[in-house]
């Protein structure tokens, strides 16, 4: 059958956001209505879908309810809606109470996840909270046969031998006992709970055991049961187990919603077709609407809305959507296909199901307005819809939203009366000139005591001056989403939705280089079938895979029958995500339309390749290509009215008032237009104001706005008039700046990441890239990964005094400890450079990266008891790397090759990487120098760079000042040991009058014979990361940091060794410590573990290093977190399954280690247990500290657990291992880890001194109601900040 439209009736499309919700209505003969009210308005009705439906019914018909009192679903044809109530559950946690069932020794599985800290800078490190309620451990399970690599011999002979779906053999190690299962989920059901989520490992493909359990689950009554092979079936426990409890957790909490929206109308719309938006951008029936597909429901609608309307309509650039709403701004891309992902993170839940690439990059109109130290900062703090802006009259804070109304760009007049405690009043303007007032008297007093005097700023000054730092930090997420992919981001058309973006977009759209903007005023239904594989891509397996699509299409296309679809309706999409074998990046790939080879449904390869060459930059020869999982996407197309074309006019629009608005050169005369008055040919000349009934659109001076023949809005971007920027401190200009050198040092690391081939670099982002000044000085660092932040400054500032004179095009690289290296594996190359013939360098440009291997006595670079740098691998101090712009690889290749390196054409690429990214760098900087001048680019490094240095000293003056209160004097010490004895002393001086601190690391132990020296660079990273956890918000992280402190480190001491020593545990182990020992002497919090538990298993052929979390340091006003990693290492944990895949061990147990974090008022956090078996003769190395010393409690708080390693021998024996050591393990053998705890804070008995609370509060304050991150470009920085 095909779908009915039927014109008599109504039709609505409803966008419910966390704000307002937005009604559109079509109605019998075509008039459209629109209406916007709040979202959440308990007291005048429960919900806002229904009474906007209400609401326009009764005024078109008279007669909205029926005699029963409710909505009289007889006059509407369909409803679709995209609402946000599953996102709004999980960030608020306010789902269904459900539990959690998962393989006996992994019940913290989730709690630890990927063991990464979400916040690199938080001291209190505050993980969402976890979905399940309880937890039921079920003793079975099995591992992968991995023919030809296991030899554990007779054991797997009285193991049952299975197949998964995807063809893998595996051996059952334990059964399942059904008396077992049912037993304890009967004890979950009595407590309460009715909602249950199963994953078990590697159920993606074997699920024999999953299914069972749900067969006992349904015989005991549960109403929701989610089994991960059924919500999710791709492998990779921790993120499928993730997304198995959002559903239990979601689709109850969804469907209740739903059900309570069916019973506001007649026959709970029986006979109405209702659809609801997934994430995926397709409509579901409202019965088949579940939590885990439903998290981006709202903003997909938004998608799905400018890709119909914009693409191919107005343009035939790729659009980039801009949805900037009361709560939120999200960022996506159209270029003919829906853009999506697989995987995304969400409120601390990652999600594995197809989601639209939707990125959450700032708090929207609502992001809050701060001066701090000289800088303008918006966000990332929102003031939500509650209280909302100063002008909402709810005792607010000011916003973006003040910003704009304050310089008259928003016109209350047009605003309906919801504001104020009463829900009834209009927006408050003086209240919002009141509250700028006084942010202006306080930046007017910073500026009058400043040495080089500034005039004084007036209200509208500060108001334009936070809009246009809030227009750049939204500048940044679109340039990232845009040339992660290799696309230019000025070759784009910008499309304009949600109520606040209308007054953003033109100057937004002149930042990138855009010229187009398009202000618009639909979607099908989608049934998706999926499965696992772990065929290679190959001629041999073409006919399987075109058996299992077609198995697949036959499922998509019998569900799509059942809701009504007739076949020729229906549109089959098939998909292959693909990878190359040994990399971890999956690209989900349909058919090339030109079939030249591979399946019948066509050739997937040539998707891949051009798609690989596209976001990576290159292709891998001769390499496998594996297929994870097959995917088929069933489309049934609905019969949707084309829009309707206005009629058009060539008469001069008349406005129906002017107004005043203040622009960069001062108030103007700005016309006022409505939306419903223009007909399509009319021309508006900015500056102009056109208001809609549902948002507000300002055309900029030198804009000019069209009206389409649709109705929209087509808004071409002039030039715009050019503020002149002199060399002279601006607060506005510098927030500015701040944001561009940023942008600058993280579209380098794209190029790297795009460019390079390694596994380190390419997907582990283990690099970071900068930008620094003429004197060698940072400027910008992106990523902030704590052991980068001030060692690539000494590695540029010892070329600048080793070689003194560069010519163009040279390009140096160094690694070596004594030239400001961190360890050897990290290759920084340095480029100088020019500007329109100096004859001296500018500025610098340099990017580091952690190459796999460069020689020396083990592979992977990294022998855990080296005694000399010789034995760590190839070292370079300055070395040319390119000379007159050629690639001295012979010369390079040389050095490898003598230290013993393994991996020399993964090195070359990289290096070659790394070239391309500082010319990147270099090309950035020269535009901005360009469109700038020298003089000025210069001057705002040394203003970014003064900067942070004035908010460190107002850091110090405080943490001084407290040290006086509470000890009577302002000299802090503290001394921590490393577990061989070395003693790492620390003396800070402080000077409160002048901000500053002199630490003295006098008394400090000697070098080692061992491999934890640590380079000088180390010590200043440390320090850098350790003083901006103490500032408490974010600043520039560059060499200004550093310039309220002198530091003294004795010459030979473990801190300062000498040239030839070992290093490689200094950077992994040392670096903790000296974080240690100054948390300890400002007296911060308690010990984290202290230690990165350095974890290496291979033989001659592979490798496998991780690194294992444990617990962090309780502080004066929270307890410590449990499993995570701390400080100077972030560093993620491969999943189980991929580890059980890949290599000979069985993982047995990963779960956290009770009673390891120290007791106090506050307890420090607990570490983990990680039990690895062994299945072949492998040689096991571990690095760790910590095993002889606890991690210290303060102020009367017990110290964490020491760590443990242990290894069982396969005939009982059971040794301990030591904090260092390489030994060979053997088929059965089992090495027990057991990581530190954190320290407590505080007497268990006694309560905390409010003055300790206030003084030694840190960034990890409670912040007024952050924005909630989310897609591509959001996972990616915490992937960069997770190494």
């Amino acid at each position: 059958m095909v779908l009915n439209n039927n014109n008599s009736k109504f039709r609505f499309a409803i966008d419910r956001g966390g704000t307002f919700t937005d009604v559109f209505a079509k109605c019998p003969g075509g008039k459209i209505r629109v209406l916007k009210l709040l979202s959440e308005d308990p007291q005048h009705y429960n919900d806002a879908p229904t009474e906007g439906i209400r609401r326009i019914l009764q005024e078109e018909t008279g007669k909205a309810l029926d005699k029963d009192g409710s909505v009289d679903s007889s006059l509407i044809e369909w409803i679709r809606m995209g609402t946000t109530v599953a996102t709004n559950a999980l960030l608020e946690r306010k789902g269904e109470k459900m539990a959690f069932v998962v393989n006996k020794g992994f019940k913290d599985i989730l709690l630890i996840g990927n063991q990464a800290r979400p916040k690199i800078f938080d001291l209190n490190i505050r993980r969402p909270d976890i979905l399940y309620s309880e937890v039921v451990e079920i003793d079975c399970r099995i591992i992968p046969v991995l023919e030809g690599k296991c030899n554990l011999g007779l054991q797997t002979s009285i193991w049952r031998k299975v197949s998964g779906k995807t063809g893998e053999a595996f051996y059952v190690t334990s059964e399942l006992d059904k008396d077992e299962v049912r037993y304890s989920l009967q004890k979950i059901k009595d407590k309460g709970i009715d909602s249950i989520a199963v994953a078990l490992a590697h159920s993606y493909t074997f699920y024999e055991h999953e299914r069972d359990i749900g067969n006992i689950a349904r015989e005991i009554g549960f109403k929701h049961i989610s089994l991960s092979h059924e919500v999710i079936p791709m492998v990779r426990i921790v993120p499928r187990g993730f997304t198995s409890c959002a559903d239990a957790y979601l689709t109850p909490h969804v469907k209740r919603y739903v059900q309570g929206f069916s019973k506001g109308f007649k026959n709970n719309l029986e006979g109405t077709r209702v659809l609801f938006m997934q994430s995926d951008g397709g409509l579901t029936p409202m019965n088949n609407f579940n939590g885990a597909r439903a998290i981006l429901s709202g903003p997909a609608g938004g998608v799905v809305g400018y890709a119909v309307t914009t693409w191919r309509k107005e343009t035939d650039l790729p659009v980039i959507g801009f949805d900037m709403g009361g709560t939120s701004t999200d960022v996506s891309r159209f270029a003919g296909n829906y853009e999506h992902v697989y995987e995304s993170t969400t409120a601390g839940v990652t999600i594995q199901a197809p989601q639209l690439d939707v990125n959450t990059v700032a708090a929207g109109g609502g992001s809050m307005l701060f001066f701090r130290s000289g800088l303008f900062v918006v966000g990332p703090e929102s003031a939500g819809a509650h209280p909302g802006p100063v002008c909402y009259k709810k005792g607010g804070p000011l916003t973006v939203t003040d910003a704009n109304l304050a310089l008259g760009r928003l016109l209350p007049e047009y605003f309906p009366n919801i504001f104020g405690p009463n829900e009834d009043s209009p927006l408050d303007k003086a209240e919002t000139l009141n509250k700028f007032k006084e942010l202006t008297e306080e930046i007017n007093n910073f500026l009058r005591g400043q040495a080089e005097k500034k005039s004084a700023m007036s209200i509208e000054d500060v108001a334009m001056g936070f809009v246009r730092v809030a227009n750049e930090a939204m500048c940044r997420p679109i340039r990232a989403l845009t040339q992660a992919k290799g696309y230019d981001t000025a070759r784009h058309a910008l499309a304009c939705f949600g109520g606040a973006g209308g007054q953003h977009a033109c100057a937004i759209a002149r930042s990138l280089g855009m010229t187009t903007v398009f202000v618009h005023k639909y979607a099908d239904v989608v049934e998706e079938s999926q499965e696992p594989s772990a065929k290679t891509y190959s001629e041999e397996n073409f006919s399987y895979f075109d058996d299992r699509l077609q198995f697949l299409e036959e499922q998509c296309r019998a569900g799509l029958r059942n809701q009504g679809f007739s076949d020729d309706h229906i549109v089959l999409e098939p998909y292959l995500h693909m990878r190359y074998d040994g990399t971890d990046c999956a690209l989900m790939c349909s058919p090339s339309p030109v079939a030249s080879g591979g399946t019948n449904h066509g050739d997937f390869l040539k998707t891949f390749i051009e798609r690989y060459k596209s976001e990576f930059g290159f292709v891998i020869q001769k390499r496998n290509i594996i297929v994870d999982d097959i995917r088929v996407r069933g489309i049934g197309k609905s019969d949707l009215d084309e829009e309707q074309i206005i009629k058009p006019s060539e008469l001069l629009p008349e406005p129906i008032s002017t107004t005043e608005v203040f622009f960069e050169d001062g108030y103007k005369s700005t016309n006022v237009f409505l939306l419903k008055d223009l007909n399509a040919g009319q021309t508006v000349s900015g500056p102009a104001i056109i208001m809609d009934q549902l948002s507000t659109i300002l055309v900029e001076p030198n804009c000019t706005a069209v009206i389409t023949s649709r109705g929209d809005i087509k808004i071409v971007i002039g030039s715009g008039k050019v503020k002149d920027i002199g060399p002279q401190l601006d607060s506005i200009q510098l927030s500015i700046f701040s944001h561009r050198f940023m942008s600058i040092a993280e579209q380098m690391g794209r190029i790297l990441q795009r460019t390079s081939i390694s596994t380190n670099i390419k997907e582990r982002l283990d690099f970071s890239c900068a930008l620094f000044g003429a004197d060698g000085g940072l400027v910008s660092n992106a990523p902030h990964i704590p052991v980068h932040l001030g060692a690539m400054q000494e590695a540029v500032q010892y070329q600048i005094w080793a070689r003194k004179f560069f010519n163009e095009g040279d390009v140096i690289l160094s690694n070596h400890p004594g030239a400001g290296g961190s360890h050897l594996p990290d290759f920084t190359v340095i480029t100088p450079v020019f500007y329109k013939g100096s004859h001296t360098p500018i500025f610098f440009v340099a990017s580091r990266g952690h190459h796999a291997d460069i020689g020396g006595i083990t592979p992977g670079s990294m022998p855990p008891h080296s005694t000399s740098l010789d034995q760590e691998g190839a070292a370079f101090k300055s070395f040319l790397l390119v000379a007159n712009g050629k690639f001295q690889e012979e010369e390079f290749t040389e050095v490898i090759r003598k230290a013993g390196g393994r991996n020399l054409n993964d090195n070359i690429s990289d290096l070659r990487a790394q070239v391309a990214a500082n010319k990147k760098g270099i090309d950035l900087v020269c535009e901005l120098i360009d469109q700038y001048g020298l003089e000025v680019v210069q001057a705002y490094m040394g203003h970014i760079q003064t900067n942070a240095e004035i908010a460190v000293r107002d850091m110090l003056r405080k943490v001084a000042k407290d040290a006086m209160q509470r000890t009577g004097k302002s000299v802090l010490e503290a001394v921590e040991h490393m577990d061989d004895g070395s003693p790492i002393s620390l003396k800070i001086t402080l000077n409160e009058r002048e901000g500053s601190a002199y630490c003295d690391f006098e008394g400090t132990g000697p070098e080692v014979w061992g491999n934890c020296n640590a380079p000088k660079a180390i010590t200043l990273s440390a320090l850098i990361y350790c003083l901006r956890c103490m500032v408490g918000h974010d600043v520039p992280l560059n060499q200004g940091c550093l310039a309220p402190v002198q530091i003294n480190i004795p010459k030979g001491s473990i801190l300062d060794p000498s040239d030839d020593a070992a290093v490689v545990g200094g950077n992994v182990l040392t670096s903790q410590r000296v974080v240690d020992v100054v948390l300890k002497a400002f007296r911060v919090c308690a010990a984290s573990q202290g230690c990165m538990n350095n974890i290496t298993f291979g033989s001659d052929f592979w490798g496998c290093y991780e690194t294992v979390a444990g617990g962090s340091g309780a502080g004066p006003s929270w307890h410590g977190c449990s499993g995570v990693h701390t400080h100077m290492t972030n560093t993620r944990i491969t999943d189980i399954e991929i580890v059980e895949k890949r290599y000979p061990v069985h993982v047995r147990k990963f779960t956290l280690r009770p009673g390891s974090g120290g007791a106090g008022r506050f307890r420090g956090g607990e570490g983990v247990l990680r039990e690895l078996m062994f299945r072949a003769p492998l040689t096991l190395s571990v690095l760790t500290e910590r095993r002889v010393l606890q991690p210290y409690g303060l102020e009367g708080g017990f110290p964490g657990a020491r760590g443990l390693n242990l290894l069982v021998r396969a005939d009982g024996r059971t040794i301990n291992l030591g904090p260092k050591t390489a030994v060979p393990v053997r088929p059965g053998d089992v090495f027990k880890l057991r990581t530190p705890g954190g320290g407590g804070y505080g007497n268990p008995d006694t309560e905390i001194d409010e003055k300790i609370k206030t003084s030694t509060s840190t960034s990890s304050a409670p912040a007024v109601g952050t924005f909630i991150e989310r897609g591509s470009v959001f996972e990616y920085r915490q992937a960069q900040e997770g190494v």
